[in-house]
């Protein structure tokens, strides 16, 4: 493995002179704030426990602050960048800051949401400052298109982070949260300051940390089926399940059978059960549709 060279990164002079020379403006519209500091992008790498043996898939590399220091540890990193000018500019960044490492670097100019496969190697890590717009998203596509990576550390909002990392009856455990936990082991993994950016964003960022579950949620529930419940919990969620699942029952009554089946109290609320109480829930569907037949008298 080559050893970089010290100034390979980008700092904030670099930064700015990289989006003049491209005539780059940070739009609001993608959520598009370039880190300008080479310690932040160190950290984040650090962080995430990057190996040299990981292939890393980065969402939303910009210019390519944090692109060059994955590209300092790992052994591979594949880009997924949507915006036209960005993407036809990192490569040549690559080659002219990191050109022994340039060969281990990958281009996919497209839609995060719409990516199915990457070129070359099966991915094991994703790290990435994902917009704050579509950063759930963006996030829950990729832990579920590409089974391969266990690690995932994201940049997002700290609101979001908070949501992201939230227990079963915190105030801000919700449709995120649970949906993670479907996937990983989620928490907390640090806070990062406003000045790191340009432009420096009016929110805190966040770090979160995933670890793949090493055996996938026990159930007889498809993951779709799962999300229904998990989704419709939420919908409404300042109602008891036996009220919030009406709709996706077919009626009370069916939800509250779905329910004491699964072992869940029909009185409590989505935001204090785990995503193994929601698939149990899943599970029981049938138990719903029982109940809707027998109140009918079909």
């Amino acid at each position: 493995m080559s050893s970089p060279t010290p100034d390979a990164l980008l700092g904030p002079a670099d930064v700015r002179e990289l989006a003049a020379a491209l005539g780059v403006r940070p739009t609001k519209q993608r959520g598009q704030n370039f880190v300008i500091d080479a310690n932040t992008v160190r950290r984040i790498v650090r962080t995430a426990e990057v190996r040299p043996e990981d292939v890393v898939v980065e969402v939303g590399p910009g210019l390519g602050s944090l692109t060059l220091a994955l590209l300092e540890v790992a052994d591979r990193v594949t880009a997924v960048e949507i915006d036209d000018v960005l993407a036809a500019a990192l490569p040549a960044t690559i080659a002219a800051r990191m050109p022994g490492r340039a060969d281990r670097f990958a281009l996919v100019h497209s839609d995060a949401m719409r990516v199915e496969e990457l070129p070359g190697p099966a991915p094991t890590a994703l790290v990435a400052n994902l917009p704050y717009n579509v950063a759930v998203p963006v996030l829950l596509h990729m832990l579920e298109t590409f089974p391969t990576i266990e690690r995932t550390l994201v940049m997002v909002q700290s609101e979001v982070a908070d949501r992201l990392a939230a227990a079963p009856g915190s105030k801000v455990y919700g449709v995120p949260s649970v949906k993670a936990n479907w996937y990983a082991e989620v928490k907390r993994a640090g806070a990062i300051g406003r000045n790191v950016f340009w432009p420096a964003p009016n929110v805190d960022s966040g770090l979160v940390a995933l670890t793949r579950r090493a055996e996938p949620l026990k159930t007889g529930a498809t993951r779709r089926e799962v999300f229904a419940v998990i989704d419709a919990a939420f919908a409404q969620r300042r109602k008891t399940l036996r009220a919030a699942l009406a709709g996706w029952a077919g009626s009370a009554a069916a939800a509250e059978a779905a329910l004491v089946a699964a072992g869940v109290s029909p009185q409590a609320r989505g935001e204090s059960l785990t995503v193994e109480e929601f698939a149990r829930i899943a599970e029981h569907a049938g138990h719903a549709g029982h109940a809707e037949h027998e109140e009918t008298g079909k």
